[in-house]
């Protein structure tokens, strides 16, 4: 039995338990797993190549020649098997988004759609388009490389676009813009939107409220400057974050206009006409301070959500988001819609995988939604 082959079997097994079971334990365990989970969870047909390719070798060279070499093929066709099950979870997603949005919108809102298979399976990490241009590192305020966005939209700079702006997660203490929701950012921009990812001050140098005057700088700036790369004029602004980026898109949407939260910049318009939280935290920030929880800010005029999470999210426990739909959903006359994915983990939204894309199938239509009830009043 060739050492390599052997590896790779073992490596195998402990990504299918890692992307079917949610670990929680000592912090090497806990940091090992969460890695392997979070790839390997949306992108389980490498794993499957990666055997089948290791299992042809070894045949060829020879290697399986004894009862135990036998064994070990076994062992590999289990974990491919369940890789199948971690895929077929994924793709499990398309129904789910489509009855949450039933649910939230009405019947018959959400729709299938044919998922891209050549990019899923063989392309997953290659999030950039052709049609889509980034202009990389505009500043939005005075704190540097930490005040610094990018603008993905079509090179073509169809007019009358609406604008996504997002946030990029890391527990407010690290994380950078142009690495999270890219296949999302992409994607609109390719259909005319015209998107931004932002970067924004972190700890411990800095705390809330500097995080969310941040998310409103951005917010200004889009209504400012996104005409000049395709925006309609009086164009719907989406607001969207993961993890620690959901937090503040949260607050952002339930806080518009709020001076105390704009200093120097106290009449610019910073609503929203929705807001989406992909695997955030939505709780109380670290201070504790009650204030900082978008469960405690919710309000009748609050603007369509739609929230999406994991129920194997290692992170953030699929209470913590349930909390705020309840709070909206009892106070706000606008939809919430809420997506809670089977055999998700935490920072599912990174690659080209079943389940975002999905996912960007369902955000697509929630904001069509939105948008045709704009035009309507």
């Amino acid at each position: 039995m060739a050492a390599g082959y052997l590896t790779t079997v073992l490596l195998a097994v402990l990504i299918v338990v890692f992307c079917l079971v949610r670990i929680r334990g000592p912090k090497p365990l806990f940091y090992f797993s969460y890695r392997l989970g979070l790839v390997f969870n949306e992108m389980p047909f490498l794993v499957i190549y990666a055997l089948g390719a290791s299992t042809a070798l070894a045949f060829a060279e020879g290697d399986i020649a004894t009862t135990a070499d036998t064994v070990v093929v076994g062992v590999a066709a289990a974990a491919a098997a369940g890789l199948v099950v971690v895929a077929l979870r994924g793709m499990r997603t398309a129904r789910v988004v489509q009855l949450a949005l039933d649910e939230a919108l009405g019947a018959g809102t959400g729709t299938r759609r044919r998922p891209p298979l050549a990019r899923i399976l063989l392309r997953p990490v290659f999030r950039r388009r052709r049609d889509v241009r980034r202009v990389a590192n505009l500043s939005y305020g005075d704190a540097g490389h930490r005040n610094l966005l990018d603008v993905y939209h079509h090179r073509s700079r169809p007019e009358g676009g609406p604008v996504l702006i997002h946030f990029h997660g890391g527990h407010y203490d690290q994380g950078r813009k142009n690495t999270q929701s890219l296949p999302l950012l992409y994607r609109l921009a390719g259909q005319g939107w015209v998107c931004i990812s932002a970067n924004y001050r972190l700890r411990p140098a800095f705390s809330h409220p500097a995080h969310l005057i941040d998310a409103k700088k951005v917010i200004a700036w889009a209504r400012e400057h996104a005409q000049e790369y395709g925006a309609g004029p009086a164009a719907a602004v989406f607001v969207s974050g993961s993890s620690a980026g959901g937090h503040m898109a949260a607050l952002a949407a339930l806080t518009p206009n709020e001076r105390r939260y704009q200093p120097g910049f106290e009449d610019a318009d910073t609503s929203v006409s929705a807001a989406i939280a992909l695997n955030g935290y939505l709780g109380v920030y670290f201070d504790g301070d009650p204030a900082t929880s978008p469960v405690n800010l919710v309000r009748a005029d609050a603007p369509p959500f739609l929230i999406a999470h994991g129920d194997l999210d290692e992170l953030v426990d699929t209470e913590n988001p349930k909390a705020l739909v309840t709070a909206l959903r009892s106070v706000s006359t606008s939809p919430v819609v809420y997506v809670e994915m089977p055999g998700a983990h935490h920072a599912f939204d990174l690659f080209h995988s079943f389940r975002f894309e999905a996912l960007i199938d369902g955000i697509e239509e929630f904001a069509a939604w939105v948008r045709a009830g704009e035009r309507a009043i």
